[in-house]
């Protein structure tokens, strides 16, 4: 399968690795997300922990979709499947194809491989640590992860999120 991010394949960040180079309000972002794969009984954390996480505790994410309904309907979404209804993947791991599967337990490959994207947007932008809006891009670039399809079933156009995304970056 071809990756939707350019060099995913050269490197399987670590979990240590992944929390290294992030910018001191995605701390509780990456714990969020921890805790709630382990509350959820999941074996790894993927991009819809992520995706929950950011949501609930960055401003500028929430404020980075076209409206605060789309912004309720991605929340009801996620709610919807940390109490084990709607999207069903507890217990199964997130494969999006854009890392190899060998990676550290912990992540999934579609974590894994945004974080790496992250990093990419952060480091063209300014060299800067990453943002949530650099973590939404990355998630969003990704048509195979979980985190897309819980956007797409809120009616989110996740393509054209990660290109304003992207634009504004390239404009700050």
């Amino acid at each position: 399968m071809h990756s939707p991010i350019p060099g995913a394949h050269r490197q399987v960040p670590s979990p240590a690795d992944i929390d290294a180079g992030l910018a001191a309000e995605l701390a509780p972002v990456v714990a969020g997300a921890r805790r709630r794969a382990l509350r959820d009984g999941d074996r790894q954390v993927d991009t819809a922990h992520l995706l929950h996480s950011l949501m609930e505790s960055d401003p500028e994410v929430r404020a980075a979709f076209e409206s605060g309904p789309q912004v309720a309907r991605v929340l009801g979404y996620l709610v919807q499947r940390s109490i084990g209804y709607g999207l069903r993947w507890q217990g199964s791991v997130e494969d999006s194809g854009a890392v190899p599967l060998l990676g550290q337990p912990g992540w999934s490959p579609g974590v894994r491989s945004a974080m790496e994207c992250a990093r990419r947007r952060a480091f063209e932008r300014d060299g800067a640590q990453v943002t949530g809006r650099d973590l939404l891009a990355a998630l969003a670039a990704d048509p195979r992860c979980r985190a897309v399809e819980v956007l797409r079933h809120a009616g989110v156009d996740a393509a054209a999120l990660a290109d304003r995304l992207s634009e504004s970056s390239r404009q700050a």
